[in-house]
């Protein structure tokens, strides 16, 4: 439906704010109000949509290194036409993004096979980066026993799997096909504040799933359950292994600690 179509009982004021933000967002599509100058309808038109695009740009490097420059601005331009934010504040824009791609894009010809997974993981460092979480003393015991007691996750530590490895595209790495096992990353922030990630395996991402669904269970505990799915002759041999894999994660600030009391 035309907007002007759709605001005809609002005051003509309303009325040509209206139609002059449809015309920004699709100039193609959105014919502009009447007696508008066209010089100065181009410089509004530039304006806006440089600074979405640059924006998103500037979350998403990889995918925007990737794509070609005509294939780039036509996937931004349908985002600015079609998409409806949810979220006022500028800096969650990328959040948008990403949402549009998952939700809206749909399929089209051109697209990178991993657009949406590689803009996820882009989003998530973005995202950890600028979350105003901190690791407070309160929220584990730092030097607790992890097989003993029950380990804690940071609330700045992610585990997410992914069916191409995000990771490693770039350039000269563009896969064409999902790769024959999932992908298992860790990204989190350290208490220095920096974002990192590390690649685990498919027992480590079941470890870092188990302690976050069983927060009142130790690291043992958690450790044989997963010896039993695993259906290991020795339970002993997965729990030794186990227990330098949580040393590990503390050390990184993936694990806090243990819960206290």
């Amino acid at each position: 439906m035309a907007e002007s179509s759709r605001h005809t009982d609002l005051p003509r004021f309303q009325q040509v704010q209206y139609a002059f933000a449809a015309h920004l967002r699709d100039p193609e599509r959105s014919p502009a109000p009447d007696d508008l100058e066209e010089r100065r309808l181009k410089i509004y038109r530039e304006l806006f949509y440089n600074n979405v695009e640059g924006f998103i740009a500037n979350a998403y490097p990889v995918l925007r290194k990737l794509s070609p420059d005509a294939h780039w601005h036509g996937l931004v331009r349908d985002f600015y036409a079609r998409h409806q934010s949810r979220e006022p504040e500028f800096h969650r824009l990328a959040e948008e993004f990403l949402r549009f791609l998952q939700d809206e894009r749909g399929a089209v010809e051109g697209d990178l096979p991993f657009m949406t997974e590689l803009a996820h993981y882009e989003w998530v460092e973005l995202a950890l980066g600028l979350s105003t979480a901190e690791l407070t003393p309160e929220l584990a015991d730092p030097n607790g026993d992890l097989m003993e007691r029950c380990p804690v996750i940071s609330p700045l530590a992610w585990t997410l799997s992914y069916d191409y490895p995000v990771h490693h595209i770039c350039p000269d790495v563009q896969p064409t096909e999902p790769g024959p096992a999932p992908t298992y990353l860790v990204v989190y922030r350290t208490r220095q504040d920096d974002v990192k990630f590390m690649e685990i395996n498919a027992v480590s991402a079941r470890l870092l799933q188990l302690i976050e669904e069983n927060p009142q269970a130790n690291g043992r505990s958690l450790l044989l359950q997963i010896a039993g799915e695993l259906q290991h002759p020795e339970p002993d041999q997965i729990v030794e292994a186990g227990r330098g894999m949580l040393a590990g994660l503390r050390e990184r600030d993936i694990l806090l600690g243990t819960r206290h009391g």
